[in-house]
C-alpha cells in the first residue's frame, strides 16, 4: 500500500542477495545480449527504519503536451538504419482490458506497434497465473501476438531468488494467493523445490484455524502432505524435526484473508520459522524492536502494493495492497504499534522498473535485430501507459534509469483514475503524469508525435 513503511532490517536479510545482486546495465545488455531471462538489478535501498520505500526517489513530469525538444524522425519500415530510440510499457487492467473485454483502441495500438517493429512490454501488478498461460490468454483476448519475452507480471522477479549464494531453491517456502495451489505450481516452475501452501497445513492440522474454512473443497483438492510435522510442545518432538518455513510469498491477491493472516502472523511470531512455536524474544524491551521479528522469522514478500484495481464493476475493487494493510494492521495491534518488516516489489517500486527496463532492452534488441538494426543504440525514452497514479504514474516518475533512459508517464481515463472520484488531488507531486489521454491508442499517438514519428499513422 502507498502508505506502508518498509523497515530497513527487512532489506538486510542474507536471502535478499539474489534479488538485489549487481547485473549488467541496460546499455550493456543492448550491446551484449545475454540470457532470455534477465536478472533483477541492484535496488536503491536506504536502511532507515521510518523512511517510506515509495518515497526514496521522486521526480515528476509536467502536465503538458509540449515537450520543448527537437523533433526526431524515425520510420522502421522505410529506413531500417535509423532505429527508433523509444519504446512503450503498458499496464493491463484498466488500460488494455476490463477483465476479459478489450478496451476500445487498445488492440489497435498494440497491433500498430507490432506491425511497425516498435518495441513494447506489458508491465502489470497482476499475477496468479504462469507467464506462459497469461500471455496466451492475453494474445487471444487482444488479438495480438505476445510472448513471455515482453511480459512482466508482479511475481516474475521472484524467480531470481532461486539463484545466488543465498538461494531459496532448496529451502521450504510458504506461498499463497487467489489460488494457492496454482501459485505453488508457478513457484515450482520458477525453481523452488519445497513449496508449502496454507491448504497443506490446514489439511494436516485443522485445529490451526478453528472455524469453518472458506472454500473447504478447494483446500482439500489442492493439499499435499507436509514434508515435516508441525511442532507440538510437550510431545517430545525435537525442534529440528519440525516443519520450518524459510520465506513467505504472497503471489497475488489472497481470497481467504482470515486464515492467511492467521498463518502469516503465526510465522512472524515463531522461533526461527518453525510452525507451532512462539519466540521467547517477542516483546523483550532489551532487544531491537522489542524483540519482534528478531529471532530468524521468515521474511515476508508481497508481489505488489496496489490498494485498488479496475475490474468489470464500475467502482475500483481492493487489491493486494488492502490485504497487506490488513496484515500490517493486525501486526501493529499485536505488537503495540511496531511496524511490520516486509519486502514489497511490483509497481511503483524501483526494482520492478529496473527489472522491466532490462527485459525491455533485451526485447528491443531482438525486435530491431530482425529489422537489420544490429547496433540499435541507446534506449532514450520509455512511455509508461497506465491507469493508476499511485502505481503506474508514480513508479515511472520516481524511476531513475541507470542508462539515463527517460520514463515518461501517460495516464489514461479508462481505468482506476477518474476525475469524478479523484480530481486534481491525484496530481500532486509524484502522482502527476506527463499527460492525460482518453485511452491507450491516444497514448501511442501522443508519444509518436512527441518523438517526431513519420511512419504510418495510427
Amino acid at each position: 500500500m502507498r502508505t506502508s513503511r518498509i523497515l530497513g532490517s527487512a532489506f538486510a536479510r542474507p536471502n535478499l542477495t539474489a534479488l538485489t545482486s549487481p547485473l549488467p546495465s541496460p546499455v550493456q545488455i543492448s550491446r551484449h545480449i545475454c540470457s532470455a531471462a534477465p536478472g533483477l538489478p541492484r535496488a536503491t535501498q536506504k536502511h532507515t527504519r521510518t523512511a517510506q520505500f515509495s518515497s526514496l526517489i521522486g521526480k515528476t513530469g509536467g502536465l503538458s503536451r509540449s515537450n520543448g525538444r527537437e523533433a526526431r524522425k524515425y520510420n522502421t519500415k522505410s529506413t531500417p538504419s535509423e532505429a527508433p530510440p523509444f519504446a512503450f510499457a503498458f499496464d493491463i487492467d484498466g488500460v488494455l482490458l476490463h477483465v476479459a473485454t478489450p478496451i476500445p483502441g487498445a488492440p489497435e495500438a498494440l497491433k500498430f506497434l507490432n506491425d511497425n517493429d516498435i518495441p513494447f512490454i506489458l508491465l502489470t501488478n497482476g499475477g496468479g497465473k504462469h507467464e506462459t498461460e497469461r500471455v496466451k490468454d492475453l494474445s487471444q483476448k487482444l488479438g495480438v501476438e505476445l510472448t513471455t519475452n515482453n511480459f512482466v507480471q508482479s511475481h516474475t522477479p521472484f524467480r531470481q531468488l532461486v539463484e545466488g549464494p543465498d538461494s531459496l531453491r532448496e529451502k521450504t517456502i510458504l506461498v499463497t494467493g487467489a489460488n494457492a495451489g496454482k501459485c505453488r505450481l508457478i513457484a515450482e516452475d520458477y525453481g523452488f523445490r519445497n513449496v508449502v501452501t496454507p491448504a497443506d497445513i490446514l489439511k494436516a492440522h485443522p485445529e490451526v484455524f478453528p472455524f469453518d474454512p472458506l472454500l473447504d473443497h478447494v483446500y482439500t483438492a489442492t493439499a499435499r502432505p507436509l514434508p515435516r510435522p508441525i511442532f507440538t510442545p510437550g510431545s517430545g518432538m525435537r525442534l529440528s524435526d519440525a516443519l520450518k518455513i524459510d520465506a513467505m510469498f504472497v503471489f497475488n491477491d489472497p481470497r481467504d484473508w482470515a486464515y492467511d493472516i492467521q498463518l502469516i502472523v503465526d510465522l512472524l511470531l515463531s522461533q526461527e520459522g518453525y510452525v507451532g512455536t512462539y519466540s521467547p524474544k517477542n516483546g523483550d524491551a532489551a532487544l531491537p524492536s522489542c524483540g519482534w521479528q528478531q529471532d530468524g522469522q521468515p521474511p515476508l514478500y508481497f508481489s505488489n502494493a496496489d490498494l485498488l484495481w479496475s475490474t468489470g464493476f464500475h467502482l475500483p475493487r481492493f487489491g493486494q495492497g488492502a490485504f497487506q494493510a490488513a496484515v500490517a494492521g493486525v501486526w501493529r495491534r499485536l505488537t503495540n504499534g511496531h511496524e511490520l518488516q516486509r519486502r514489497v516489489i511490483g509497481k511503483p517500486y524501483s526494482e520492478t522498473y529496473q527489472f522491466a527496463e532490462r527485459v525491455l532492452t533485451t526485447h528491443r534488441h531482438e525486435v530491431l535485430r530482425r529489422r537489420g538494426h544490429h547496433e540499435p543504440g541507446t534506449l532514450k525514452s520509455v512511455y509508461m501507459v497506465g491507469d493508476n497514479p499511485e502505481s503506474d504514474i508514480a513508479g515511472a516518475n520516481d524511476f531513475h534509469s541507470e542508462a539515463g533512459t527517460e520514463w515518461c508517464s501517460i495516464l489514461v481515463r479508462t481505468g482506476v483514475w477518474s476525475p469524478e472520484h479523484a480530481g486534481e488531488k491525484a496530481f500532486q507531486g509524484r502522482f502527476k503524469p506527463k499527460v492525460i489521454v482518453d485511452d491507450a491508442r491516444e497514448a501511442v499517438r501522443w508519444a509518436l508525435k512527441r518523438e517526431g514519428w513519420t511512419g504510418p499513422a495510427l
